[in-house]
């Protein structure tokens, strides 16, 4: 079965190796939380707010091993006044066996206020 698991953290700056770094905790922390193998995922979209362009929020997933030839595209997040600010978004397709109930979605720093219904279900504080 194919299902998306979302996630979604903020950046305190427009700064490549913080933008990395946070995009790579975030993917982590999907893939640990969902039980995720490289070979079982089917593609990554990540998007970034307006106010994030000092790099591609792919680049981090070059830091996980196994994840070569997994197909990522990077995007521009819709520009709604209010919206939070500094943040970048994964949408990750995988093959599970998971039932939609069990997919654990993650958000991390500022984004927590995206989902907070989600944060209920939380397998472990991060």
């Amino acid at each position: 079965m194919i299902r998306a698991i979302r996630g979604a953290t903020t950046v305190s700056d427009n700064d490549e190796q913080e933008i990395i770094a946070e995009t790579e905790r975030l993917l982590v922390e999907m893939v640990r939380q969902n039980d995720v193998r490289a070979e079982d995922v089917v593609s990554v979209l990540i998007s970034m707010t307006d106010d994030l362009n000092a790099t591609f929020p792919a680049k981090a997933m070059r830091h996980l091993d196994g994840w070569t030839y997994v197909p990522v595209m990077c995007m521009r997040e819709i520009n709604v006044p209010q919206a939070l600010p500094k943040c970048i978004r994964v949408m990750m397709t995988v093959h599970t066996k998971r039932a939609q109930q069990d997919i654990q979605h993650v958000y991390l720093r500022d984004a927590i206020q995206l989902r907070p219904d989600l944060q209920l279900t939380k397998k472990s504080e991060i």
